[in-house]
């Protein structure tokens, strides 16, 4: 057993019973192939609970700031997790990310780039469209809705895979398509309430 899958599994097991945890629309995320989730971000809970409610091993993009401890930035590198710098074009995470999706694995990201202060839906970075546009991978809208308090229900709902195609055929710009995938969150989010 992967330490991935172990903590994975202990995470999502604990904290399932104290949030009512419900998920929604996970047969939406494919078991295989290239993968983007894109979900909005309310709380540090949110990567553990994305990556407990789908049952693919996925990989995590984190500010590089959480690696400055060795000690942690060796856990989260051993549960898929890998560094980004922060307000600039960091090309390390750019090619991590674009190799990972070229070998068909499973990619979480989270557009807003930093957890809302309000719990609404702030504006999306255009790195998400990039690698959407990049790469061939399948990109599915993710809503987290909260709020986190224990005994009260959080749920993660996947929506329908993004119609692509069209926006890679159109050679659509980054900040078309990152502003169609929030499109996607906003909607899911307003429509699961």
């Amino acid at each position: 057993m992967s330490l991935y899958y172990f903590v994975k599994s202990l995470v999502w097991y604990a904290l399932k019973p104290l949030y009512r945890m419900e998920v929604e629309g996970g047969d939406n995320v494919p078991k295989s192939g290239p993968v983007i989730v894109c979900a909005n971000h309310i709380s540090n809970l949110d990567p553990p609970l994305v990556g407990g409610s789908i049952k693919r091993d996925m990989f995590f993009i984190a500010k590089e700031e959480l690696f400055e401890k060795k000690w942690l930035g060796k856990l989260l590198s051993s549960i898929n997790v890998f560094p980004i710098k922060r307000g600039m074009s960091d090309r390390g995470a750019i090619r991590k990310a674009l190799g990972l999706l070229k070998k068909d694995q499973g990619l979480v990201i989270f557009p807003e780039g930093t957890r809302s202060k309000t719990g609404q839906l702030g504006k999306g970075m255009s790195g998400v469209g990039f690698f959407a546009l990049r790469s061939r991978a399948t990109v599915v809208p993710c809503a987290i809705i909260g709020p986190y308090k224990v005994g009260k229900k959080v749920k993660v709902v996947y929506g329908k895979p993004i119609d692509m195609a069209t926006l890679r055929e159109g050679k659509q710009d980054v900040k078309v398509v990152t502003d169609h995938i929030m499109q996607a969150i906003k909607q899911l989010i307003e429509n699961n309430q």
